[in-house]
C-alpha cells in the first residue's frame, strides 16, 4: 500500500502569536500530521502547549507519559495537553519539536491521537513527552489550534506544518 504525504498549510511566526491555527482543512484525506518546533516567550524553562480542533474546550482527555532524564510520571487530563516547548528561562535560541498524528479526521466517529514532544535546555534538563488522546466528538475536524497554557505565546521563528496523509 502506498502513502502518500501532501503539505495543507504552513505557518511562520514573524512576531509572537497567542496561538498557531490550522482553519479550512480539507476532509479529502485519510488522516493528518501535524509537526510544530516552537519556543514559548515565558519566563519558564519549559511550557506546555494544547491543541483545540475546531475550537472546541470539551469532551477532551489525554494520557500522558513524561521523563526529563531524572524522574518519570504519567497523569491523565481532561484537556488536549499534547506537547511541551522550551521557554525564555531555557537556553537561548533552542526550540522544542512536537509531531501530533490525527488518524480518521475527517469520519463520522470519535477523533484519536498520539503525539512525541521534546523540550531541550542544553544547561540543565529536557523533557521528552508521549500522549495518546481522545476527542469525543464525531464531527470532521476542520480547524487545529495550537495555544501555550498559562496566557503565554509562541515565539517568532516558530513553525507549524500540517499535512495531509492519503493511503492507497
Amino acid at each position: 500500500m502506498a502513502t502518500t504525504c501532501k503539505l495543507i498549510a504552513k505557518v511562520v511566526l514573524g512576531s509572537s502569536a497567542s496561538s498557531i491555527q490550522f482553519a479550512s482543512i480539507p476532509g479529502t484525506y485519510d488522516d493528518l500530521l501535524c509537526l510544530l518546533t516552537g519556543r514559548a516567550a515565558g519566563a519558564v524553562t519549559n511550557r506546555d502547549f494544547n491543541l483545540q480542533f475546531n475550537s472546541s474546550a470539551s469532551n477532551r482527555t489525554i494520557r500522558r507519559l513524561r521523563g526529563n532524564g531524572s524522574t518519570a510520571s504519567s497523569d491523565t487530563y481532561s484537556s488536549l495537553e499534547v506537547g511541551v516547548v522550551p521557554g525564555a528561562s531555557a537556553t537561548s535560541n533552542t526550540f522544542g519539536n512536537t509531531e501530533i498524528y490525527v488518524p480518521n479526521y475527517a469520519g463520522s466517529t470519535n477523533k484519536s491521537l498520539s503525539s512525541t514532544s521534546t523540550a531541550e535546555n542544553n544547561a540543565t534538563s529536557a523533557i521528552v513527552m508521549a500522549t495518546a488522546g481522545l476527542w469525543s466528538d464525531t464531527a470532521a475536524i476542520t480547524s487545529i489550534d495550537l495555544i501555550p497554557n498559562g496566557s503565554d505565546s509562541f515565539v517568532a521563528g516558530s513553525t507549524a506544518y500540517l499535512y495531509g496523509i492519503t493511503k492507497s
